[in-house]
């Protein structure tokens, strides 16, 4: 499942726009942010920029595919061993969470939000992406349904589990009386039968 691209390094002047862009998009949105921000929160003059990308569309399409393949790669390191349905719904979970909370929460976020801001080639390429991203948790919570875990139909099963995920960003606090682990084993307990 993994893709044979090679993930931008974080610490490199593309990998610092990519972090940027992604916290001004969230903060501002797609079409509220423009190239001269990023440049200026990066520290660069704007015509830099295009010595890294051709435009800004292209900094959220590099951007989008990078998180997806990010939680990918660690939902499928984590899965590994995993046989249990339950178990590996957890790691779902989890992964899904650390995404919204980790290094990389600032744009998880803009997979929902922006989605539409990107041209219909990157549109389709991120879509196909996501689609597979979708499949993995769909499978994972039929799976649990045919073991007798879940009750409710799997696609709304995992509409809620996004939700609910999603929205910890509102009011998730890291110093609060919930860890990461602890918030995925509670998300889990909503949805799974003991």
């Amino acid at each position: 499942m993994t893709s044979d691209r090679v993930l931008e390094n974080q610490q490199s002047a593309k990998g610092r726009v990519l972090r940027v862009a992604a916290s001004l998009f969230r903060e501002r949105g797609f079409a509220r942010t423009t190239v001269r921000d990023i440049a200026a929160e990066v520290g660069i003059l704007s015509g830099s920029l295009f010595h890294h990308f051709p435009n800004k569309e292209s900094i959220l399409a590099q951007l989008m595919e990078e998180l997806i393949l990010l939680v990918e790669d660690a939902m499928e390191r984590q899965l590994a061993g995993k046989r249990e349905p339950r178990d590996r719904l957890r790691v779902l979970v989890a992964c899904e969470l650390q995404a919204i909370h980790g290094e990389i929460g600032t744009g998880f976020s803009i997979l929902v939000t922006e989605w539409r801001s990107l041209s219909p080639a990157s549109q389709a390429h991120i879509l196909a992406l996501r689609d597979r991203y979708e499949q993995r948790w769909l499978d994972c919570l039929k799976n649990l349904k045919a073991a007798g875990g879940l009750s409710a139909e799997p696609s709304l099963a995992r509409h809620f589990i996004r939700g609910a995920a999603m929205e910890t960003w509102h009011w998730y606090k890291p110093d609060g009386p919930f860890t990461l682990a602890s918030l995925a084993d509670q998300l889990v307990d909503l949805v799974v039968h003991p």
